[in-house]
């Protein structure tokens, strides 16, 4: 199928042994009741083959709906998933999954929800220090607080559980640029989504995340002072202003580093899209 024919949110792209490996959430059951994830597969990052299920609720998985932003990263041999779910009675969280390859079947790896049990969280992505230590980046959702937080929180070496407290690296409302919703009790509010990690060769380290501007959504920029996760962050100049985000980056085949994310932002017609990237000293510029 093409690209154009796939409908998700919060696209990821692995490139591994030659292929490109295609993650999202689902948009026919994003806001609702929901059972897996599903990978697409190519070699041209425009014909895909898919949708292949890789992970499915068999009835003993906790959650039951908003089945979000499923990642996939290589640790230690293996590939492991990390996805935000939702059950009535369970705060919204990222979880770990794990399979012995991209196209699954994922199983669950972490007890439950691997952010704070009563915190609302989601997209979790994962990042590794220069000193090798694993960590998760992810949100604490304005629909709780409001003024949305990345945060980081070190995991365990197994990627089983938290091995420390979270640390709010930056909030929303810290961008001029950004636009206040309402939130449910009428207080204006700003949103958080879609944090991912990615280093310069010149040892920049920038944190992509999404927000919402007067062009609608928002795939921003941030910037480590420091070049690490303990760094202050600053914001750029966003990457895209007008009804797209939830973006990563990824380096091709061939070499050339491109921005996936959701455009346009309404249901049932979200598709991955593709922008080739060019790396500069202070950040990143679009081709």
């Amino acid at each position: 199928m093409k690209r154009t024919d796939i409908n998700i949110r919060d696209p990821f792209v692995l490139v591994h042994e030659g292929k490109y490996y295609l993650y999202g959430t689902r948009g026919a059951t994003c806001w609702g009741e929901a059972d897996g994830f599903d990978v697409y597969v190519s070699t041209d990052l425009e014909n895909w083959d898919g949708p292949h299920v890789c992970f499915q609720n068999d009835g003993t998985f906790w959650a039951t709906m908003n089945y979000w932003a499923p990642e996939v990263h290589v640790w230690q041999g293996a590939f492991y998933m990390f996805a935000s779910f939702k059950h009535p009675d369970v705060c919204r969280g990222t979880a770990i999954l794990r399979a012995e390859s991209p196209m699954g079947p994922f199983s669950p790896h972490s007890n439950g929800p691997v952010t704070p049990p009563e915190w609302e969280c989601l997209d979790g992505t994962m990042y590794v220090s220069e000193d090798g230590k694993p960590y998760m980046v992810f949100c604490h959702e304005w629909v709780q607080i409001c003024d949305g937080e990345i945060c980081v929180m070190e995991l365990t070496d197994d990627l089983h559980a938290a091995a420390g407290e979270p640390k709010v690296l930056f909030h929303a409302s810290e961008v001029s640029w950004g636009k206040a919703i309402t939130h449910s009790s009428g207080k204006p509010a700003w949103v958080t989504d879609g944090p991912f990690l990615w280093r310069t060769p010149n040892g920049t380290l920038l944190c992509l995340w999404a927000s919402f501007s007067e062009g609608g959504y928002t795939q921003a920029v941030a910037v480590s002072d420091n070049g690490n996760i303990d760094g202050q962050f600053s914001h750029i100049e966003p990457l895209f202003w007008n009804d797209g985000g939830h973006g990563m980056l990824f380096r091709a085949l061939d070499g050339q580093l491109y921005l996936t994310l959701h455009s346009p932002n309404k249901h049932l017609e979200e598709r991955p899209c593709f922008y080739p990237l060019a790396e500069k000293p202070d950040g990143l510029v679009r081709l």
